[in-house]
């Protein structure tokens, strides 16, 4: 078990976890608009570069909307283009659109497996677009518990993390989130951290956690910097490296030795 600050002390070694209940993965990095890339012709190579490991396009165009003085008014709709490895049930997925572009996964395997993946996407980016400069940067692993496990979860989770789900009557607690945002000290990072039960058939943010048929418990953590800055690659690897530890240690922090036993893992 992490004892010590999450926020500032050294990543604990990892442990592997076979049943591990992480439900998803995203990195997300978000630019000044590239108009270029609404357009099909434009994104080939991008295409291209990643058709191998995301062969089906699946492109989407969104309706945006903005608040003026006559009130609320449609904007034009923008295009995503999403790169996906299967044509139902995806387990990766990449996002591209004029102002970002996203990796996602739903089957992740392992920190050096995902970073590696992003690299090459960010590659791609740089190659097909080019982007002079970035606006914010964040990666966010989201983890789920059901079941018995969820009945369990004030012995598997710290006191401050379980908060009213350690209570005697917490049968009848319908729905409990917490929110918390947490300043890095002298990074400039962030991390929110939210973490709670939710019903069956709700979800607090349904374009990353999909609503499923039993209640749940619920520990998102994403870490972030906005910070206008140029783009490169190499540097945003090694950030991506810093945040996905930071997170792990967090991780750590929150959770009890009987979790990671709980879910295959042997701390």
């Amino acid at each position: 078990m992490v004892s010590f600050n999450p926020l500032t002390a050294p990543p604990p070694e990892e442990v592997p976890l076979k049943d591990a209940p992480l439900i998803r993965v995203i990195a997300q990095l978000r630019f000044p608009p590239i108009l270029s890339i609404e357009k099909k012709d434009f994104v080939g190579s991008f295409q291209e570069a990643i058709r191998e490991s995301y062969p089906i396009l699946q492109p989407e165009q969104t309706q945006g909307f903005a608040f003026s003085p006559q009130g609320v008014v449609p904007i034009a709709p923008q295009v995503t283009w999403r790169f996906v490895d299967t044509v139902d049930n995806w387990n990766w997925r990449v996002s591209l659109a004029s102002n970002f572009v996203a990796l996602e996964t739903t089957a992740y395997l392992s920190r050096r497996d995902f970073l590696k993946r992003l690299e090459n996407i960010l590659v791609a980016l740089n190659e097909s677009f080019k982007p002079a400069s970035i606006e914010r940067f964040g990666l966010r692993y989201i983890d789920r518990i059901v079941g018995q496990n969820l009945q369990d979860i004030s012995s598997l989770v710290k006191p401050e993390i379980a908060g009213m789900m350690a209570v005697d009557f917490r049968e009848h607690i319908h729905q409990t989130i917490n929110e918390s945002l947490f300043i890095i000290p002298d990074g400039g990072e962030q991390i929110v951290a939210r973490w709670g039960a939710m019903p069956a058939g709700a979800t607090f943010d349904p374009e990353a956690i999909e609503a499923v048929a039993d209640p749940s418990w619920i520990l998102d953590l994403d870490m972030s910097v906005s910070k206008n800055r140029d783009f490169h690659v190499e540097e945003l690897m090694n950030e991506a490296q810093h945040f996905a530890e930071r997170i792990y240690t967090f991780f750590r922090w929150a959770v009890e030795d009987d979790f990671l036993r709980r879910y295959g893992g042997k701390p």
